[in-house]
Order: structure tokens, then C-alpha cells, then sequence
């Protein structure tokens, strides 16, 4: 299904595609993406819109199915006419539309977290997620400060936790940390403890590394705090959210370490960090809206489409072409997910400075740095 929200004058309406997961097995994700579309999208109408026209939002549900997103996206182009794309909720679905947006040749602003998704650079792809790989790069400098030479991986197999690892694999020799136990699961694997055992077993392992998001991270956790193991457990940014603490277990989550957003500790940032007031706006907006506090997730939604409009109103049009190059030259723009500067060779446009190092205390976020 598609939710529209039009302004009086159909003729004067900006149109924005999005094909989110909604539904299925990343609404965890998807869920509060869909929702921040639809609030912000009311609110800058209701605020009189952008360049004096109103935003009208085609928002589909692909249910994280790669083929219904390629589908929802041509359709988002050829029935919808709509001038950019966001969503992509996860890299599988996010993959599948970059074809159609190129040759569409209009702007398409990705909410998924792999690294192949603007590298190499593609003329009308942008994305708002922290990569995998940057993700590996802060979790590794916090284990090189601690003083771990020796770690283990434990990877889910799907497309998030494979990309993830690979990067992982290719950037922690840097750091000068070894990988003495490399262990998977599947999506829908229920009990990780042999592969956990297996890595508590080897020699000299300081360290474990979860790179997965859904459901296996929270298995991971509760089976590695039912077999005691007392090495220190960090997971991906994919699993920054209350929910996964929730999943997990408020004992079991305890002193856990991931890479995060401000949005999850906006009330430990200091007055004078730039993130605070657009984070703590947000907060309050969703809110109000939905009763509960918004997440990481729903905060790449936010950013994403505060890019589009940011670019339109620099641009003086919706015209596709002029803003792609318009969102291109984007500079200093503060997110919840990071201060955003694109460039012609960087469609990312976050460093690691983006990134906060957290852990899990008394069932809540900590900065751990």
C-alpha cells in the first residue's frame, strides 16, 4: 500500500518516493523509518512547505524483499512520477534500487549501512548510515585503547552481518589485532552456543566481535552470558536500539559495547555539542506523535529527507539533476546521525567523530568514551 500526503495545489506538489520495510523481518528498522517519513513530511507542510510547495510522500512497504523493492521503486518512477527515492531500508533492498534511480537518473538517498552502497561512488546515490566498515574501524580503535591483540568474530550471514565482516577482516590488521576464531549463524539459527564455545576455547582470546543485526545478536548475548563467558562482547551498530536490549535482556546486555548515534544518549551531550538541539527535537517530535522515543534507525530516515529538502531549497527546484548536485555539494548540515558534508568523491559524508562509542548500563546507554 502507498500513503500519500498532498498539499491544496497537486500541480505544485515536490514528490518524494520511499520504499521502506515497514513490515516483515526488518520492521524494527523499517517501522520508525516509515513513521519519521510521514511526521516530517506533515510537519514541513504544515510549516508551508518547501520553496512555497507542499511535499507529497508515496511511501511504499517492500517488507525487506530485494525484488517488491525494485518493484515499488519502478513503480515509484513510471506510475508515480516522483523526483527522488529514500528508503532502502537494508542493503539487500537498498541494492536493488540503485539501478532503477540511475536510470531514472533522480537522486536516491539510501537508510542502509553497507559500505558497496556509495563505493565506488554512483552519480545519484547517497546514503545516511555510518558504513560497515567505519563501524569496524571504532570498534577496533576501542579494543586497540584496551589493549586486546587477540579477538573472535561471530557473523551472521546475512547481507549485513557477511558485508560487515569482510570489512572487519580487511581493516583490523591495522589495528594491530589478530583474528584467532571466526565463527557464523544464520538468520533464523535459535542457539549459538557451539559457535560461542568454540571461541571462548582459544588461546589467548581477549575479545568478541558480533557483527549481525535482527534477532541473532540478541541470541548471541543471552547465550554468551548463559555460558558465563566474561570476555568483553561488542556488537554492530545494526543493534543500536532499545529494543535490542529488550531482546537480550537488561543482565545479559550488561556492559555490552557498540558504535552508536547521539540520538541514543541525547541527554548525556554536552550544550555545546551541534548534534544536541536537532537531536533532542527530534525526540520530542516523535514523541509527540507516537508516545514512544524514536530510533537510530528512524533517525536515518530524518536525516535523509532533511538532506532532500535542505538540497531543494539551495537548488530553487525539485528538478532531479539540479538537486543531486545540489545535495552533492551538501556541507556541515547537522544530523542525528552525524554532521553531513558530501563531495563528488564521498557520498557517505560522515567520519568517525559521527560515531559515539557506547555500553550498555543498567538496561540503558552509556558513553563509553
Amino acid at each position: 500500500m502507498a500513503s500519500g500526503f498532498a498539499g491544496t495545489s497537486a500541480l505544485a506538489d515536490i514528490r518524494i518516493g520511499a520504499t521502506v520495510s515497514e513490515t516483515g523481518p526488518a520492521a524494527f528498522l523499517g517501522d520508525p523509518e516509515a513513521r519519521t517519513l510521514r511526521l516530517l513530511v506533515e510537519k514541513i507542510n504544515a510549516a508551508g512547505g518547501v520553496n512555497g510547495e507542499q511535499l507529497k510522500l508515496f511511501l511504499y512497504d517492500d517488507g525487506g524483499d530485494p525484488n517488491k523493492a525494485r518493484t515499488f521503486a519502478t513503480r515509484l518512477v513510471e506510475d508515480d512520477e516522483v523526483q527522488a527515492i529514500i528508503g532502502g531500508t537494508t542493503t539487500g533492498t537498498s541494492m536493488s534500487i540503485i539501478p532503477i534511480a540511475e536510470e531514472a537518473e533522480i537522486p536516491f538517498i539510501s537508510l542502509a549501512g553497507a559500505i558497496e552502497i556509495i563505493d565506488p561512488v554512483k552519480e545519484w546515490v547517497f546514503k545516511t548510515p555510518h558504513t560497515d566498515r567505519m563501524a569496524c574501524e571504532k570498534i577496533f580503535a576501542d579494543m586497540k585503547k584496551q589493549g586486546y591483540t587477540k579477538i573472535g568474530l561471530i557473523s551472521g550471514t546475512d547481507g549485513f552481518g557477511a558485508s560487515m565482516r569482510k570489512q572487519c577482516l580487511d581493516v583490523v590488521g591495522g589495528y594491530g589485532i589478530e583474528v584467532v576464531g571466526d565463527e557464523s549463524y544464520g538468520p533464523q539459527d535459535a542457539d549459538m552456543t557451539p559457535q560461542l564455545t568454540n571461541l571462548k576455547g582459544k588461546p589467548g582470546i581477549q575479545a568478541i566481535l558480533n557483527p549481525g543485526f535482527g534477532q541473532g545478536p540478541s541470541i548471541v548475548t543471552r547465550n554468551y552470558a548463559q555460558l558465563g563467558i566474561r570476555l568483553p562482547l561488542y556488537q554492530s551498530h545494526g543493534v543500536a536500539s532499545d529494543g535490542f536490549i529488550a531482546l537480550a535482556g537488561k543482565d545479559a546486555a550488561e556492559g555490552v559495547r557498540l558504535p552508536g548515534t547521539a540520538l541514543l544518549v541525547a541527554g548525556l551531550l554536552p550544550d555545546g555539542d551541534p548534534q544536541k538541539p536537532v537531536v533532542t527535537a527530534y525526540i520530542e517530535d516523535y514523541k509527540g506523535s507516537h508516545g514512544t522515543a524514536p530510533t537510530t534507525f528512524g533517525g536515518y530516515a530524518h536525516d535523509a529527507l532533511r538532506i532532500y529538502v535542505d538540497a531543494v531549497k539551495r537548488a530553487g527546484s525539485a528538478e532531479p539533476a539540479a538537486v543531486r548536485d545540489a545535495i552533492e555539494a551538501t556541507s556541515g548540515l547537522v544530523g542525528t546521525t552525524g554532521v553531513v558534508t558530501y563531495s563528488p568523491k564521498d557520498h557517505l559524508g560522515l567520519d568517525l567523530s559521527a560515531f559515539r562509542l557506547l555500553e550498555i548500563r543498567n538496561g540503558g546507554w552509556a558513553l563509553a568514551e
